[in-house]
Formats: C-alpha cells, structure tokens, sequence
C-alpha cells in the first residue's frame, strides 16, 4: 500500500489564490468606504474582519511551507510572495486606523483616484494568481505583471499631484501631515502590490 506523506502542491496555489482573494475584498471595501465616507461606516470592521482572515491564511502558507518537502517553486519564494500578498490586507487595515485616529471628516477626489488605482493593482494580482499553476499561461501572468507596474507608475503620479495641492495656499499644518501620511500609505499598498509582480515574474523566470 503507497502513502503519500506530502501535501499536495495544488494547495498553495488554493491559498494563494485565497490571499488575493482576502485582498480585493479589503481593497473594495475601503474603496466603497472612501467614496462614500462615514466615519462610523460598517466597512471598518468588515476590513477589519478580512485582514484577520487573510492573517490566518498567511500562517497556514507558513506552516505548510515547514511541512512540505517538495514543493510546486523555490521556498523563499513561496515565503516572498505569501508574505508581501499579506502586506496589503495589514496596510489597508493601517489605513482605516489612521483615518479614524486622525478623526477625518471627509473624503478627498485625490484619496479615491489614488484608491482606484490600487484597486485595480489588487484586481490584476488575483488574476495574476489564478494562472499561476498553469504553465501554458504564463504569457498572460506576465500581462497582468506588465500592467501592475504601469499602475505603479500611475500611482506615484498620482500621489504627487495629490501631495501637491496640499501645500497650495496656506494650508493647515496638521492637515497637510494627516493627509500626507494617508496618501503615501495608499501609493504605499500600490508599491507592494509592484513588489508582488516583480516576485511572480521571478517565479516564472525560474520555472522557464
């Protein structure tokens, strides 16, 4: 009788793709929130929910590594990729616990362009990690890379103009550090999601 002492490889794809997954859902979330602002909005804790999820499913990526001798790509890489994907569910809570510690009373059109673009960052990597396992779409995994990094770019363009007007006029020194430390999370969730792209492309490049 054979026994199969080791894990399945399909199962990290199935929580990788369950970490992307964690992901939108915060990020739609927030971009709900910032567009239609309340500070006593339900959205809160349903991030705050998300991100708890997503921690457990980091941990169980992390746990399974230590059990798994074989496994689908290289270790660290498992441990990268699994690591900066929980990134971005920790800096959308870090995000929520600003705006409420900093008591903003309003949105801003530069916070929801700014949203937007992360939104569609977080979108591409869940697709991104879809096709992962399949080795005869890594043209279109490199697609979904190319355009994160063009959102990237996007984002520091429009990080720039947002922390431009903030030093138009005369502003109010407390408000210009609150809504710079904002802004620069956000362009912030966008640069990891960058940090992700560049580490599936680093997968693919090995497995070619």
């Amino acid at each position: 009788m054979a026994f199969n002492f080791l894990p399945k490889e399909e199962q990290f794809f199935k929580l990788f793709e369950a970490q992307a997954d964690y992901n939108t859902r915060a990020v739609k979330a927030f971009k709900e929130l910032v567009n239609n602002w309340d500070s006593k909005s339900p959205a809160f804790e349903k991030i705050r929910e998300i991100e708890h999820e997503a921690d457990i499913t980091t941990h169980e990526i992390y746990d399974k590594l230590n059990r798994t001798f074989i496994t689908p790509f290289d270790r660290e890489d498992i441990h990268q990729l699994a690591s900066e994907m929980d990134d971005i569910v920790d800096l959308v809570q870090s995000l929520c616990n600003r705006m409420r510690l900093y008591h903003i009373q309003n949105s801003t059109p530069d916070l929801v362009q700014l949203v937007d673009i992360l939104d569609q960052a977080a979108d591409a990597i869940r697709k991104a990690v879809a096709e992962l396992q399949d080795q005869s779409k890594t043209r279109r995994v490199l697609d979904y890379c190319i355009e994160i990094n063009r959102l990237e770019n996007t984002g520091d363009h429009a990080r720039d103009i947002a922390l431009s007007k903030l030093f138009e006029g005369q502003p109010d020194p407390i408000e210009v550090i609150k809504w710079k430390e904002i802004y620069e999370l956000v362009e912030a969730a966008v640069d990891r999601c960058e940090d992700i792209a560049n580490t599936i492309e680093t997968i693919l490049v090995k497995q070619a």
